[in-house]
């Protein structure tokens, strides 16, 4: 069957906008291939104001007229969304879902017509700057082709690698999903002691991004450990170790671990 669209978005949120960002900032697509569903009418204007895709209300004019179909809604909301299109899912569709906690067989089950090939992905959020972190495994029926184009779509806004074990799917959900929700805190908690130490909160600001964001760069661009980094800034009795004693009496280390191990939890949880 021709199709009008290779990939059709489900929920215009967010983590859909970085998405699709992606795919037209590198022209792996241009905007008459893409179509966009949304029940709210904010969303739609915006995702037409500014990527000039098609946008609708109609999940079922998403699905009949697209090739890749990404379900980007609540884990919440998918088996409302999925029963509301069940009849129009085909054998050659591609169902990418970027929803927590949702197992490829939790999501194939919703269409037990067909075989339907489903690819599960965790996309973070600095796909909008085209930093993004994104695993992808697919399901039982879905073919290496299908992973290779969910890749592709992701990799537009950044980086993907494949999850063989969908087990350890919600690991990468709670690593580098939520990832730069810890990101953030630490910047924020960063600047708070700059205020403290006495400087102006946009000096401390500016200091704590651009120090992570050199941080993140040397990890990066030298391939070496973060823990080889962390001892080249550590002199023995300097300002550095003063810090990591202190974070150590604190348990810190300890406690960032047990943090992401409660959204693994989280994650596992959803998908029940």
């Amino acid at each position: 069957m021709a199709t009008q669209f290779e990939i059709g978005v489900i929920g215009a949120g967010n983590a859909a906008e970085g998405i699709v960002h992606g795919i037209l900032r590198n022209t792996v697509l241009f905007e008459d291939r893409m179509i966009a569903s949304d029940p709210s009418e904010a969303r739609r204007k915006l995702f037409a104001d500014r990527f000039h895709i098609v946008v609708t209300a109609d999940n079922r004019q998403v699905v009949e007229n697209s090739d890749i179909v990404v379900l980007a809604v609540k884990p919440q909301q998918f088996m409302e969304v999925c029963a509301g299109v069940r009849d129009l899912v085909r054998g050659d569709h591609l169902i990418v879902s970027i929803m927590a906690g949702v197992s490829t067989a939790t999501l194939e089950a919703q269409f037990p017509g067909v075989a339907a090939r489903v690819v599960r992905a965790m996309p973070n959020l600095p796909v909008h700057v085209g930093a993004g972190m994104a695993g992808v495994c697919k399901g039982r029926n879905a073919q290496p082709v299908d992973l290779l184009r969910a890749q592709r779509i992701f990799e537009a806004g950044g980086r993907a690698i494949v999850i063989d074990d969908e087990g350890q799917m919600d690991a990468v959900t709670a690593v580098s999903g939520t990832g730069p929700a810890y990101f953030y805190f630490f910047v924020e908690a960063l600047t708070a002691a700059g205020e403290r130490a006495g400087l102006a909160r946009q000096q401390s600001e500016i200091l704590a991004k651009q120090t992570c964001l050199g941080a993140a760069r040397m990890m990066l661009e030298t391939g070496e450990p973060p823990s080889v980094l962390r001892q080249k800034v550590t002199s023995p009795g300097g300002t550095t170790q003063a810090a990591l004693d202190s974070m150590a009496r604190n348990n810190v280390f300890d406690h960032i671990v047990e943090a992401v191990l409660a959204a693994a939890r989280r994650s596992q949880e959803l998908g029940r």
